[in-house]
């Protein structure tokens, strides 16, 4: 469909374009063809504004005759063609109302009047059409460029969406990866605890299993989801391990990417409790301002103790996940000082919608 006709406000923009063309096609007829200001004026209106829509038609052309691909006879002929045949449309309108303006008071002998200014009309039709192709030739060309746009756009968010993917699919492998380690040191010394923690593992991964399609959840669902993780991790550490949550009520509803804050608690244990011989404790704390949510995770940690390799993969994963979904709404910070570690992030808040109140879609 014509780019114009698709919005009303386009429309009338087009049609406003037109009145000072209406008033040149006035000018031509009272200076040079002899018309009363008055009657040209009555005559110029009228034929301009059926004109207008006729010059529309000059898009279908233009885009059969591209100017990167249209050879020039083709280009030529195709609008040449096209000038006169709108041009005659436009002197079959002029004899139209000619007649019907001749009746009346102050418009006598108008149509014989107008019928010695075909040529003038003739001409000015053509030059207007010819007009009216440049103008679409430019329109084509804003168009193809905002479709350029749209496609940059479209790709840049599918490889955001696949760079999302990739990195949530790499938390599971990751905590996979030490509650086996976990497991297989427990088979030798505690049998009994190893079987446990294989169930709860099964249990943590079951609940896993549908947030690959999603992009968000709500924060009591990813809470949810950390305390299923530290039932797993407490069959190895039992009261070594001391978990202390601050959670603002008001920011259970937020929705947050999945697996965000696993992670961080993963990486707290892995890099800080499993280190201290009489274990430690962590703090998560989750606070909602406004249209922020603010969550931070302490833990303590032996800063003598060796570093691990594959050190602060859980935390560069989602410091990129951050990234990559908020781009620069949101914040991510990471630091030690002295005994204990600490976890920053800031995120926009994302309203739960499963308990938004339905629409009905228009």
């Amino acid at each position: 469909m014509h780019p114009i006709l698709t919005q009303l406000r386009r429309l009338v923009y087009y049609l406003l374009g037109w009145i000072p063309l209406a008033f040149m096609l006035a000018y031509l007829l009272a200076v040079p063809g002899g018309l009363t200001w008055w009657q040209a004026v009555a005559v110029a209106f009228p034929l301009c504004l059926p004109y207008a829509f006729v010059c529309l038609a000059a898009w279908y052309p233009c885009l059969a005759t591209p100017l990167d691909r249209a050879s020039v006879p083709r280009f030529l002929f195709t609008h040449i063609a096209g000038a006169c045949l709108a041009s005659s449309l436009l002197l079959l309108a002029a004899r139209s109302i000619g007649r019907m303006l001749s009746g009346l008071d102050g418009f006598q002998h108008i149509d014989a009047r107008l019928s010695g200014n075909l040529p003038l009309l003739f001409g000015t039709g053509v030059l207007l059409y010819l007009l009216s192709v440049g103008f679409h030739y430019v329109l084509i060309a804003v168009e193809a460029s905002r479709q350029a746009e749209a496609r940059v756009m479209q790709a840049s968010l599918l490889a955001r969406d696949a760079e999302l993917r990739a990195l949530k699919a790499q938390v599971n492998p990751h905590f996979l990866f030490n509650s086996l380690n976990s497991i297989s040191a427990l088979t030798a010394s505690d049998p009994a605890k190893a079987r446990e923690m294989c169930i709860l593992l099964g249990d943590f991964l079951r609940r896993t299993l549908g947030l690959g399609e999603k992009p968000v959840i709500p924060l009591s669902e990813e809470m949810s989801l950390i305390h299923a993780f530290l039932a797993v991790e407490k069959v190895r550490y039992g009261d070594r391990l001391r978990m202390e949550e601050s959670i603002d009520p008001a920011a259970l509803d937020a929705e947050v990417p999945p697996l965000l804050l696993q992670p961080l608690v993963e990486n707290a244990i892995v890099h800080g409790v499993a280190n201290l011989v009489d274990g430690g404790w962590i703090r998560l704390a989750v606070e909602r301002r406004d249209a922020v949510l603010r969550v931070e995770i302490e833990n303590q940690f032996d800063p003598e103790a060796p570093r691990r390799r594959r050190n602060g993969v859980g935390l560069e994963n989602v410091r990129q996940r951050l990234e990559a979904r908020y781009l620069d709404h949101a914040s991510f910070e990471a630091g030690a000082t002295e005994d204990r570690f600490r976890v920053s992030i800031s995120l926009p808040v994302e309203a739960n919608r499963s308990r938004a109140p339905q629409e009905d879609v228009p």
